[in-house]
């Protein structure tokens, strides 16, 4: 039986009056909703990471997206995870073509909680190698650091895997 969204429930309509009914429907619904994204991403064509590009520091929001959307896009970051490469380069290189305003020389980049980058320099091999631990992960996280304002962004993606090349390469639409 269907009881969502008709009344048979018998529960109180959410009109706002109830702050607190109100923001825990809220909350549940931002939460499915998040779910519902990152099993999409997750079961894409071929996809073995589930990745979640986080930017903050930028001067907008709207800049903040745009970064973290480049990068999420990048065909050469996509491939840099499936190899589990902590390719910081390729990173840097879509932030550079996203639009958003930044000092090269200030951007830090993690990869969870593993720095990578900090004020625009490598942190050499051992973090490197701790990265590259990070990326063998099903999941994991970009974060990254513009040092450029208060805007924040998120944006999940998946890599670009050998299975993700065959798939769409043998299907004409």
């Amino acid at each position: 039986m269907l009881l969502l969204a008709n009344g048979l429930a018998g529960n109180p309509v959410l009109d706002g009056s109830d702050a607190v009914a109100t923001a825990a429907f809220q909350a549940a619904l931002d939460g499915l909703m998040a779910d519902l994204a990152l099993q999409i991403v997750g079961d894409g064509e071929g996809a073995t990471k589930l990745v979640t590009i986080r930017v903050r520091g930028a001067r907008s929001e709207g800049e903040a997206l745009d970064a973290a959307r480049t990068v999420a896009n990048s065909p050469l970051v996509k491939t840099a995870f499936f190899g589990e490469d902590a390719n910081w380069g390729r990173i840097i290189a879509a932030l550079g073509r996203s639009g958003a305003e930044f000092d090269a020389d200030r951007v830090d980049i993690a990869f969870d909680e593993v720095v990578m980058v900090k004020n625009g320099l490598g942190q050499g091999a051992e973090a490197e190698a701790r990265a590259t631990r990070v990326l063998k992960q099903k999941a994991f996280a970009v974060n990254i650091d513009l040092k450029s304002g208060p805007g924040t962004g998120e944006i999940y993606t998946s890599d670009f895997s050998i299975d993700y090349v065959k798939i769409n390469a043998d299907y004409r639409s």
